[in-house]
C-alpha cells in the first residue's frame, strides 16, 4: 500500500524509517483503515532527520511525520488521534470508557516507559557512546524492556482476549506489536517470561495489516534485514 514513488501529491505522505516502532504504529493504523499513502524514507543512521527540509516538518527531527494535504502532524500518538478523527473507518478506540482508558494506559506505558529507553536517540547519544559499549547497550535494553513487559502483563491480565484488550484490535495493539517485534528481533528478549504478550503476538501474526507494516517489509528495509 505504501508506494514510495511520490507520484500523487494528493496522497497521504508518511515520513518513516523502517526500524522505527513509532512509525510502525502509524503504518498499522493506515493499513487497518485502508488508507493509501506514499512512503517517504528517512534514514536516521545517515542523518536525514536533521536536514532543513525535514526539520520544517518536525523541528524535533523525529519520525514519523504524516502529511495530509496542508496538514502536517508529527508524533505517532498525535498522528493516530488525527487519523481516528478524520478517517473513522475501523475505529482504534473502543466505545466502552473503561476499555478506552485501558488502551490509553497500555499505549502510554509503551511509548513513555519502554520505547524511549531503547530507541536510536538514546543509543546514539553522547552518554550512551561514552558509557555503554555495544554489548552493554543490548544488556541495557534487555533490562528495561522486560520491566515494562512485566507491567503490561499485570495491566492486561484481566482484560486481554485474542488481542490486548479484548477480541478486537484497538490502540494498545498498535503499540504492543512493534514493541514486541523490536524486543525479539533487535534485543533478543526472552518472551517465555511473558505468556500473555507472547499469545497476543501470535494473533498479530495472523493479521495482514500488522505483518505488512512490520520493519522487515518496508521499502527502505536493508536486504540483510529481510532474511
Amino acid at each position: 500500500m505504501a508506494s514510495g514513488t511520490g507520484e500523487n501529491s494528493n496522497k497521504l505522505k508518511l515520513y518513516s524509517y523502517w526500524q522505527s516502532s513509532c512509525s510502525c504504529r502509524v503504518r498499522i493504523a493506515l493499513k487497518l483503515k485502508g488508507l493509501d499513502y506514499e512512503y517517504i524514507a528517512i534514514n536516521l543512521l545517515k542523518g536525514d532527520q536533521k536536514s532543513p527540509e525535514f526539520l520544517k516538518l518536525n523541528p524535533l527531527g523525529y519520525v514519523p511525520v504524516l502529511v495530509d494535504g496542508d496538514i502536517v502532524v508529527a508524533d505517532s500518538f498525535a498522528i493516530l488521534m488525527y487519523l481516528e478523527e478524520k478517517y473513522p473507518q475501523h475505529p482504534l478506540f473502543p466505545n466502552d470508557l473503561q476499555n478506552r482508558a485501558l488502551n490509553y494506559q497500555a499505549a502510554t506505558l509503551v511509548s513513555s516507559n519502554i520505547q524511549p529507553l531503547q530507541n536510536l536517540p538514546f543509543l546514539l547519544s553522547r552518554y550512551s557512546q561514552e558509557n555503554l559499549g555495544p554489548d552493554e547497550k543490548v544488556v541495557w535494553a534487555q533490562t528495561h524492556i522486560p520491566k515494562g513487559f512485566a507491567a503490561l502483563e499485570k495491566l492486561l491480565e484481566n482484560y486481554a482476549g485474542k488481542y490486548a484488550t479484548g477480541n478486537e484490535v484497538f490502540l494498545a495493539d498498535l503499540f504492543l506489536a512493534p514493541q514486541i517485534d523490536a524486543a525479539v528481533r533487535r534485543f533478543n528478549v526472552d518472551m517465555n517470561e511473558f505468556p500473555l504478550l507472547s499469545r497476543i503476538n501470535k494473533a498479530y501474526k495472523e493479521l495482514p495489516a500488522f505483518q505488512d507494516a512490520m520493519p522487515v517489509k518496508q521499502p527502505d528495509t536493508p536486504p540483510e534485514a529481510k532474511s
